[in-house]
């Protein structure tokens, strides 16, 4: 039986600021779809809402737009799973192997309060697969517990985009929070490349981070070592 890997994108489109877009980091999906694709995984994408994902501007300019997310851009087939992606409750995270949670600024806003994407992570967490995020993408898991009430992330090394990257990107005055210190606050031993937008994974038992968009490969192919 070929692994199985849940890729959770975002249904949200702006910050609160309504005249600044946001979505789907594009390449963030596109680099780990590939490496996962190469190792012969099943994949499969969900969102908070289920349906349409929309795509963050900034990620389809050189030079995070490349030939993987063009590719995708180019491919129908693959546009068309943007479109009409899975609920939550339409999931059973028994059919999973790992979860890959994408990012984008927008996950900031339907990824921490998703009780179902909290179930499905759980699941597959406590029975041993393995849970996975890239840059934003670790908002989703700020606030799963496990089942003895802990937060997943409590005492873990783990990494994600860093606020030092969020005042570089010129976004710092758009985010709805500092994700940085939200997932110290819950116990995690957050850590980052010495240097903002290298390349940086983090590995703790079955929990795969990496920092920022740069990170995506790396990350899918911690996982797929891991598998």
């Amino acid at each position: 039986m070929p692994k199985r890997i849940l890729n959770v994108v975002t249904n949200v489109g702006h910050y609160d600021d309504a005249d600044h877009p946001t979505g789907l980091w594009l390449s963030e999906l596109t680099h780990a779809w590939h490496v996962f694709d190469e190792a012969g995984f099943e994949q499969t994408l969900v969102s908070p809402a289920g349906g349409a994902v929309p795509l963050e501007p900034r990620s389809l300019k050189f030079p995070n737009y490349d030939k993987t997310a063009k590719a995708w851009r180019n491919a129908p087939s693959k546009m068309a799973l943007l479109e009409k992606t899975l609920r939550p409750d339409q999931v059973d995270s028994a059919d999973y192997d790992a979860i890959y949670f994408t990012g984008g600024h927008a996950v900031m806003y339907d990824f921490p309060d998703s009780e179902g994407l909290q179930r499905i992570a759980r699941g597959i967490y406590e029975r041993d697969g393995i849970v996975s995020s890239v840059c934003h993408g670790y908002c989703g898991l700020l606030n799963i517990r496990l089942t003895d009430g802990s937060y997943l992330i409590a005492g873990k090394k783990m990494t994600g985009f860093a606020w030092i990257e969020e005042v570089l990107a010129r976004v710092d005055k758009l985010v709805p929070y500092n994700a940085e210190e939200r997932a110290k606050e819950r116990g995690a031993l957050y850590e980052k490349a010495k240097l903002p937008f290298v390349s940086y994974t983090a590995i703790d038992g079955n929990l795969v981070t990496g920092q920022n968009p740069g990170s995506a490969k790396a990350t899918a192919k911690r996982v797929v070592a891991l598998l």
